[in-house]
C-alpha cells in the first residue's frame, strides 16, 4: 500500500501532540468535544473524514471513540453544525464523541486523531472498520495527531 502523506494536518488547541488529553475531554471528566484544526487538504479532495481510535484498548481491534464524515474539503476546523457533516457509530454504538476512559491501571493509552482526505464521498455512516474496508481506495492523503491518557 502506498503512503498517503504530504501537507494534510490535524491538531487541537486543547492539547499538544503526544501530551495528556485534558480531563474535561474524557468520558469521566465532562466529555467535552475537542476542538480540531484542519489544514492542507490536497487537490481533488471531495470531503474529509475524522476517526479517533485507541489501539491500546484491551480489545481485538482497539476502541473507536469518534467517527465523523462529510467534512468539507476546505474546512479549517471541525464544525458539526455544517450541513452534511455526520457522526457515525463509535465503539459504544453511540454516534457522538466518547472521550478517553481506559481501564484503571491499564497504563497510558494513545488516542489517534486521524483525518482522511477522500476523492469520493462516504455514503451513510459506516463504522471505522467498514470505512477502512470500503473506502481505502478513496483516501488521497491521511494525517494524525496523537494525545495520551491514563487513569
Amino acid at each position: 500500500m502506498p503512503l498517503f502523506i504530504d501537507k494534510l494536518a490535524i491538531s487541537s488547541p486543547d492539547f499538544d501532540g503526544l501530551t495528556r488529553i485534558p480531563d474535561r475531554l474524557t468520558a469521566d471528566g465532562g466529555n467535552d468535544i475537542p476542538a480540531l484544526v484542519l489544514s492542507g487538504a490536497p487537490e481533488g479532495t471531495v470531503e474529509l473524514a475524522i476517526i479517533v481510535h485507541d489501539p491500546d484498548a484491551p480489545l481485538a481491534h482497539g476502541f473507536t471513540h469518534w467517527v465523523v464524515y462529510g467534512i468539507p474539503a476546505d474546512a479549517t476546523a471541525l464544525d458539526l453544525t455544517v450541513e452534511g457533516v455526520r457522526e457515525a457509530p463509535n465503539g459504544t454504538t453511540g454516534t457522538t464523541w466518547f472521550g478517553p476512559q481506559p481501564p484503571v491501571g491499564h497504563g497510558q493509552h494513545h488516542y489517534y486523531f486521524w483525518v482522511y482526505a477522500l476523492n469520493a464521498p462516504v455514503d451513510g455512516t459506516p463504522t471505522r472498520e467498514e470505512f477502512l474496508a470500503l473506502h481505502a481506495d478513496s483516501i488521497i492523503e491521511q494525517a494524525r495527531y496523537v494525545g495520551t491518557f491514563s487513569r
